[in-house]
């Protein structure tokens, strides 16, 4: 297999796309962990879990205003359709349960006869949003849905990257910041 590295700057995401990436994937992936464990064993970090999902929720639009001014750099030209595809829809399935994700919480926490509070990290208290109590019990069920299309999701995304650094050894993780030289 030839070493198809990308040979030129504008073959990488540029240095912030790079930086809202890992850092929203760090926080999703610790947002994940403690929604699917807040019940059991990480009752006590529920405050930090609203936390962390607003601060993906401003990320994530802070991202996509970047990303609407900067286009990504292109896949590799002997990408098959279906692959290129795959990698558009998941892409573009992650962006909106990143927002729909938060969103979907911020509804739940704001609703019905007593609204729980929201605080960032404790520094200052995140408003409620306003919503009844309607509205807090389909947020409640929408985020227990989009948790798991989320976990899946990124389960793929992270799947994939992992089986062209390895399997096709194409460095194409090298576009955002892995590897590179």
């Amino acid at each position: 297999m030839t070493d198809r590295r990308p040979s030129t700057r504008t073959e990488r995401y540029t240095d912030v796309a790079i930086a809202f990436h890992w850092s929203v994937a760090v926080l999703v992936v610790a947002n994940l962990a403690i929604g699917i464990l807040h019940e059991s064993v990480l009752g006590w970090a529920f405050p930090v879990h609203k936390a962390i999902g607003i601060t993906v929720l401003a990320l994530t639009i802070a991202r996509v205003a970047w990303r609407l001014g900067h286009r990504p750099p292109p896949l590799p030209a002997d990408t098959p359709r279906w692959q290129a595809g795959v990698a558009h829809l998941t892409h573009w399935g992650l962006y909106a349960l990143l927002l729909a994700m938060p969103l979907s919480g911020w509804i739940m926490s704001s609703g019905g006869p007593h609204p729980r509070p929201i605080s960032w990290f404790g520094l200052f208290p995140v408003p409620h949003l306003p919503v009844g109590e309607a509205a807090a019990d389909a947020g409640h069920s929408a985020h227990g849905v989009l948790g798991w299309l989320m976990l899946a999701l990124v389960a793929l995304h992270v799947g994939a990257a992992l089986y062209h650094q390895f399997a096709m050894k194409d460095r194409l993780l090298a576009r955002m910041g892995v590897g590179a030289a």
